[in-house]
């Protein structure tokens, strides 16, 4: 659950994973490979419209799991875990042994990562509309693995950072293996967890530009997020197959944000906000899949619990000894989703069919309270409505799938269904409403030469609501609240995808993707009252167009032996008609453009590897009725790498990150009504955070 509304700088985390998560960085380990076994030939071979890699072929990364050998395929990159609502058809663009992962938390970098590479035999890429696996399209991996003994790996990545605490339990261990008749994996892990934060200023002046005061800015914060999770498969000698996977998940934040504010003439303000959340969680799924008249079922199922307490707190010192001013905002959430899923599938000549039919039933249930500082110091509550309550939904959804070649290197597949909702809100000015919706999609595959395919996709779809929307909120600090809002109904859109992948050979890959989508009944800031707002559906229809070019480059062709380059550029624009104004501009907190380069080199015939990478990003903004804000970064992300693959059988790197000096910074303007009136005042900032060193060991056992 999202801890707070208030502004914690993305040196805390964001910014940090995702520099730390590049496919050139992949922190990966195995048994060194001896010299004469280093290769550098990435080509895959051609084989019944799909590219092959052979698991040998990542010899010279000396990998550790799967995952680090898919972090090596030239121009492949593993979609996110998709946000819809359910199980709903396969999403994720990896399968493993022909089957999708189960599951959300259990997506598929977590999967991966819990196989051990030796278990994996090849890797196969084809085009989602050729395969018997509703609902993708464009490229899918298929990892093609052996059962194993039992065997394990491990890796630890302590972090260093000025004025940041010490980071020494970042890391995770895995095992997996032969248990009975089938196959298992666990893993323990701290991956996620951070220690950030930084220091800067806040400038703060009226609407003519003048400064009204300034505040020196110091940021800290930390959190670990110790996980527990494990999988089970079984294929029994008739062709039954069961998948089982369960995950359990804590979450500890802490977060301090301290402002000295220096006006002339007056005396020193020290303000202090304090954020924490102590939240748990846990995820159960398991399907089976057996023979059934001339087709084959599975039935799916699914669980997931969250529980999430936290707290906001935000005090005003003036240091002549004035009275003191403050806010705290507490709240409690339980929240949970139940599927039930059945899927039916068989074929009839060159048509594959399925069917399926799919229940699930979601809930948030909040508890909140809110405090202000009374001139005796003590906390008293203040009523806030729509705060607490109850938000459910039930649903089900039929979905019928058709695919089938239409002609050479070309296949369609298709689907058509519809999905029945109740939507309700339990205590003060709770209401309850039922939908029903279409749903479908048609895909086309084609594949012109074996260097060459393309696919589109064209979809129907319902999207998922924020239950946390319903509901009322406080920012402590700068008094962005939401008044909560009952009446959210889930936006639909209408989605066009296109892919296009070039093979390049020894030289690499190429690959365009395009994605153009139409929104109804989006969620934005809307008026509740002439003096509140909330999130809540629009009028009108928001429109949203991005490209991204992908290539990576083998530089093996032009000399540089065992180099490897990959690109990554992309661009959004996403638009609206206002709310307040009427007028277009773009979508809140969308990202406008990101660009990212990683070169990694593994010398031949030694076990030397180093690299680095470049990286920046830049947003639309967040609008609100009563403001605008957008935060920004000055220069890229850049970080380098130098790796040794035995060092007393371990693979030892070390990286340093922000090796350009990036900063943080952020525009804000508040309004003295609403945004189409006059400016109250303005609030520029900036954060610096330094160097961050980091280290990894990492081995199997």
């Amino acid at each position: 659950m999202k801890l707070c509304t208030c502004r914690i700088f993305a040196a805390s985390g964001s910014v940090l994973a995702m520099a730390v998560a590049q496919p050139a960085l992949a922190n990966t380990s195995a048994a060194a490979p001896q010299f004469e076994e280093t290769r550098t030939d990435l080509e895959p071979r051609a084989e019944n419209g799909r590219q092959i890699y052979e698991a040998s072929q990542f010899t010279r990364f000396a990998p550790q799991t799967a995952l680090d050998m898919v972090g090596q395929i030239p121009g492949f990159q593993i979609s996110q875990v998709s946000t819809d609502r359910g199980l709903g058809e396969a999403s994720q663009n990896v399968l493993i042994n022909g089957q999708r992962i189960t599951g959300k938390s259990n997506d598929a970098q977590t999967a991966l990562s819990r196989i051990a590479a030796s278990s994996v035999i090849q890797l196969e890429i084809a085009d989602g509309a050729t395969l018997n696996v509703s609902g993708l399209n464009g490229q899918v991996l298929n990892v093609i693995t052996k059962p194993d003994a039992l065997q394990g790996n491990f890796a630890w990545r302590p972090q260093w950072r000025r004025r940041v605490e010490d980071f020494w339990i970042n890391g995770e261990v895995n095992l997996s293996g032969k248990l009975g008749k089938g196959d298992f994996t666990l893993g323990l892990s701290n991956k996620d967890g951070f220690r950030g934060g930084g220091w800067g200023y806040e400038d703060v002046r009226d609407a003519d530009g003048d400064r009204l005061f300034f505040r020196d800015v110091r940021v800290r914060s930390q959190g670990d997020r110790p996980r527990l999770a494990g999988t089970y498969s079984l294929k029994s000698d008739n062709g039954n197959i069961l998948n089982a996977n369960g995950a359990l998940e804590f979450f500890e934040f802490r977060g301090n944000r301290t402002f000295l504010k220096q006006e002339t003439g007056k005396a020193n303000i020290l303000e202090a906000g304090k954020d924490r959340e102590d939240e748990w969680n846990m995820e159960l799924g398991a399907d089976y899949e057996f023979g059934l008249g001339g087709g084959r079922l599975k039935v799916i199922g699914f669980h997931r619990f969250e529980h999430s307490p936290f707290v906001n707190q935000f005090r005003i010192t003036p240091t002549d000894g004035s009275a003191e001013s403050g806010q705290i905002f507490a709240q409690v959430i339980d929240e949970g989703e139940s599927v039930l899923r059945a899927e039916y599938r068989w074929k009839a000549g060159k048509t594959d069919w399925q069917v399926s039919a799919e229940g699930a039933f979601n809930y948030l249930d909040a508890e909140s309270e809110f405090f202000r500082l009374d001139n005796a110091g003590v906390f008293q509550p203040v009523p806030l409505p729509n705060a607490t309550a109850r938000v459910e939904e039930k649903r089900g959804q039929i979905i019928l799938s058709y695919g089938r070649p239409i002609a050479k290197d070309l296949t369609l597949q298709a689907t058509l269904g519809g999905e029945y909702s109740e939507l309700g809100v339990t205590g003060p000015n709770g209401n309850a409403r039922q939908y029903v919706r279409p749903k479908g999609s048609i895909a086309l595959g084609w594949k012109p030469s074996p260097v060459l395919d393309i696919s589109a996709k064209f979809q129907r779809k319902v999207l998922q609501l924020n239950f946390g929307d319903f509901l009322a909120s406080v920012d402590v600090r700068n008094n962005n609240n939401n008044a909560g809002n009952f009446d959210l109904v889930p936006p639909q859109s209408w989605l066009l995808n296109f892919e296009a992948n070039r093979s390049l050979g020894k030289a690499g890959s190429l690959k365009l993707k395009v994605d153009l989508e139409s929104i109804s009944d989006l969620v934005d800031r809307i008026p509740i009252t002439a003096t509140t707002e909330a999130p809540g559906n629009i009028d009108g229809t928001a429109r949203r167009l991005r490209t991204e070019i992908n290539a990576s480059l083998l530089l093996d062709t032009i000399g540089i032996k065992g180099a490897k380059l990959d690109l990554i550029g992309a661009w959004q624009t996403a638009s609206l008609r206002d709310p307040l104004t009427g007028e277009k501009r773009p979508l809140s907190n969308r990202g406008r453009t990101y660009w990212n380069l990683d070169f990694r080199h593994d010398i031949p015939n030694s076990q030397w590897a180093y690299g680095g990478f470049a990286e920046d990003s830049s947003d639309y903004g967040f609008y609100r009725l009563d403001y605008f804000g957008r935060d920004y970064r000055t220069g890229p992300m850049v970080g380098a790498f130098i790796e040794h693959k035995n060092v007393l059988g371990l693979k030892v790197r070390g990286q340093i990150i922000n090796l350009a000096g990036q900063t943080e910074g952020y525009d804000e303007i508040f309004y003295v009504d609403r945004r189409d009136g006059p400016v109250d005042f303005t609030h520029t900032g900036r954060n610096k955070y330094g160097l961050i060193y980091r280290a990894t060991v990492s081995g199997t056992f």
